[in-house]
């Protein structure tokens, strides 16, 4: 009963949502194309904005891939890691998903390709995925965009919150599969 509520909900929502915003908009009299334009030259000068430091941190994680430091660190940490019931093909995501999404997808797709999707490391990977967040490029990108250069307190919270979504998904994993 739930379940058939739930997907009649999620056939009518995406919808609802594009028809309802212009019509709220109309009905309080809000000119929507003008709105709407301001808008995208906003989304426009934050995308430049950005750009400098999300080269930087794509041009960072694709020199340490290239020169075979990801692939170095996971194998000097694999003696530590795998007590931990973390194994060497899952470390490159803990060292890339901080920095970049899709550098985490490449891992991702890797080690389901080498592991399998059924396998524990493919299970954990993707767990991994979805448990943490890009910390570098969040504060690169979100803070920049907002003019906030000191990070203080962000960098820390965001990185012992990325090491706490890491350890849930390995204690899940383990208890699930």
């Amino acid at each position: 009963m739930l379940r058939a509520v739930l997907d009649a909900i999620s056939v009518v929502a995406v919808p609802a949502l594009l028809a309802g915003v212009p019509l709220l908009a109309l009905l309080r009299r809000v000119k929507v194309y003008p709105a709407f334009l301001d808008g995208a030259k906003q989304g426009f000068e934050t995308a430049v904005r950005i750009l400098p430091p999300l080269v930087a941190i794509f041009v960072a994680l694709a020199m340490l891939r290239a020169s075979g430091a990801l692939d170095a660190a996971a194998s000097g940490l694999a003696p530590v890691l795998d007590p931990l019931g973390i194994p060497a093909s899952v470390l490159p995501m803990v060292l890339v998903r901080p920095l970049s999404g899709g550098g985490a997808l490449g891992v991702v797709g890797d080690v389901l390709r080498t592991e399998g999707p059924d396998g524990y490391a493919g299970r954990l990977v993707s767990v991994m995925a979805g448990s943490t967040e890009t910390t570098f490029y969040v504060l690169a990108v979100y803070m920049g965009a907002v003019g906030i250069t000191r990070y203080r307190q962000a960098l820390p919270a965001a990185l012992l919150a990325d090491l706490a979504g890491f350890t849930a998904a390995v204690i899940v994993v383990r208890m699930m599969f």
